[in-house]
């Protein structure tokens, strides 16, 4: 046989072989879903709105979004596809499609967990079409791998099944993060402008330390109301971290900040408290409304931080002067940061927090 006529039967051979790959599907459910604070009563709904209710139709919506949810599996086939439904929605116009309705999964390697592909929503089928499908990554080598699965940042996941070659087994992954942080705040948190559902800042934060991170990131709604202080004082946490001064004005916060806290601290008296102040927006850039509007707003969020420390000494405050970096390059819009934005925001926050996680045992 010459070398040419062999190289055409094995190209023929590998084609035959691949278009006889099956792929059988499995219930996501049944596997390791990760991320609620709270058990809920639906699959990927991180806040059981019939348990606690915001009386805002906003907010019960991004209750039920699967953000910061994530499917803990390993399996041994060489390929990962996956079928899932979401809202009919368009993604907003901060958003990738594949940040707001998509899948980002990672495979763990040499302990680290390395990014291996993503699930690319069909938006071109019309503006009611709800139902994915697709290859999430492909041709990988033979071998068991162990998977994280983050589910849409910015919608609700109404199912998911995660299809495998026929012969392969997919099984359920022990979850390997540590303690429990929960990360509350507003469109910054939610991670409006991350490329993918894993590249919120609190997704990259648990990934990077193997902490177990809950994002309760709610897009313009985080106004330090009570009805958020009630849930948060419901979870076991060992920790919480504030994004908390993104969305209230500067009344909002004198109002509301101190009622706001003591309802946590009668749950948790001795949990550390980490309060971010809010980015230096570029948006007041050349706006001098809105930079009156930021400047007293930081001012009232530091004020009633550093009031409370003088009688609280599990509460920290974390200044944000280098959130965004200094080339003007870090933000979609002047608001919300991009992954570049995350990175920056990452670099100045994670020796800080993990310093002070650090003196409560949580390393």
């Amino acid at each position: 046989m010459t070398r040419n006529l062999f190289l055409s039967v094995l190209a023929l051979s590998l084609c035959m072989s691949l278009s006889a790959q099956k792929t059988c599907y499995y219930d996501a459910a049944s596997l390791n879903v990760i991320g609620k604070a709270i058990p809920t009563s639906k699959d990927y709904t991180r806040i059981d709105t019939s348990a606690y209710k915001f009386n805002d139709a906003v907010i019960e919506e991004f209750a039920c979004h699967s953000t910061g949810l994530a499917v803990l599996f390993a399996t041994d086939s060489p390929f990962i596809k996956a079928r899932w439904q979401t809202s009919p929605k368009n993604a907003s116009e901060n958003m990738t499609a594949i940040a707001q309705k998509g899948l980002d999964l990672y495979i763990r390697q040499d302990g680290e967990w390395v990014f291996a592909g993503v699930g690319r929503p069909d938006m071109d089928k019309g503006p009611d079409y709800a139902c994915h499908e697709g290859t999430i990554v492909k041709s990988m080598a033979l071998g068991r791998k162990e998977c994280i699965l983050y589910l849409p940042l910015y919608d609700r996941l109404d199912s998911l099944f995660i299809g495998v070659e026929e012969g392969s087994y997919i099984e359920p992954l022990e979850n390997p993060f540590r303690h429990r942080i929960v990360v509350k705040g507003s469109s910054v948190t939610h991670g409006l402008a991350a490329s993918r559902p894993g590249m919120s800042y609190a997704a990259r934060f648990g990934r990077d330390n193997g902490l177990y991170c809950f994002n309760l990131g709610f897009s313009g709604k985080s106004k330090l109301q009570k009805e958020y202080a009630e849930y948060l004082a419901d979870i076991e946490a060992d920790a919480f971290i504030f994004d908390a001064f993104s969305n209230p004005s500067a009344e909002i916060i004198h109002e509301n900040f101190d009622t706001f806290v003591d309802i946590i601290r009668a749950a948790h008296p001795d949990v550390p408290l980490i309060f971010m102040q809010t980015e230096r927006r570029e948006s007041r850039n050349f706006d001098t409304w809105r930079e009156d509007f930021e400047a007293r707003k930081q001012a009232a969020a530091e004020q009633e931080i550093r009031d409370r420390m003088k009688t609280d000494r599990h509460i920290y405050f974390l200044p944000s002067d280098d959130f965004l970096g200094d080339e003007h390059i870090a933000t979609s819009d002047g608001s919300h940061p991009t992954d570049l934005g995350f990175t920056y925001m990452l670099e100045s926050i994670s020796p800080k927090i993990l310093k002070i996680l650090r003196k409560y045992g949580i390393k």
